[in-house]
């Protein structure tokens, strides 16, 4: 199957070889491969299909420098060439558990795509202890709520080994 760009990559190898990766090069990322990772996360399956999520794509290093503050891992998103901040639009929601779980899908599609094209990123959920600094950095609206922030770049590292446990060991009935 070929990617978006061109390449080729089974979507079982996109999933087994995706890893976080926390380090960047200072290559810049081009706006035509950002828009491409926003339109696969759209493409996440949503409840009712509202497709309760927002973007603010950040590349500003002002604006990284002053998020940075409000993490532990203050260096990764200072690193990192472009951030995408999800938010869930409490404005669509219908059902909020289901919205949850299409945000996770869309950072997931879009997580996916970086890698598909030879691109790092990790989902820094730690960040959200600040939320709500974070929504008043970037957009004010009391209707958005801050998910993640996906940190994303051309890698400066390797990902690690990746291990998961066995179907039998999470399968907990068959009948």
């Amino acid at each position: 199957m070929k990617n978006a760009f061109g390449g080729n990559m089974d979507i079982f190898e996109i999933i087994k070889t995706r890893r976080s990766i926390r380090k960047f090069s200072d290559e810049p990322v081009s706006d035509e491969i950002i828009d491409k990772i926003i339109e696969a996360g759209t493409w996440a399956p949503s409840g009712l299909n509202n497709q309760p999520w927002k973007f603010a794509i950040i590349r500003n290093n002002e604006l990284k420098t002053k998020i940075s503050t409000l993490t532990r891992y203050y260096r990764i998103v200072l690193n990192a060439n472009t951030l995408i901040a999800v938010f869930l639009d409490n404005s669509l929601t219908y059902d909020r558990t289901k919205d949850c779980q299409a945000i996770g899908a869309c950072i997931q599609n879009m997580l996916l795509a970086i890698h598909s094209i030879g691109l790092g990123a990790v989902w820094l959920g730690e960040i959200l202890k600040n939320k709500d600094k974070v929504l008043e950095l970037l957009v004010g609206s009391r209707e958005l709520e801050l998910m993640a922030i996906i940190a994303f770049g051309h890698p400066a590292e390797k990902g690690g080994k990746g291990m998961r446990k066995d179907a039998a060991q999470t399968i907990i009935i068959r009948k």
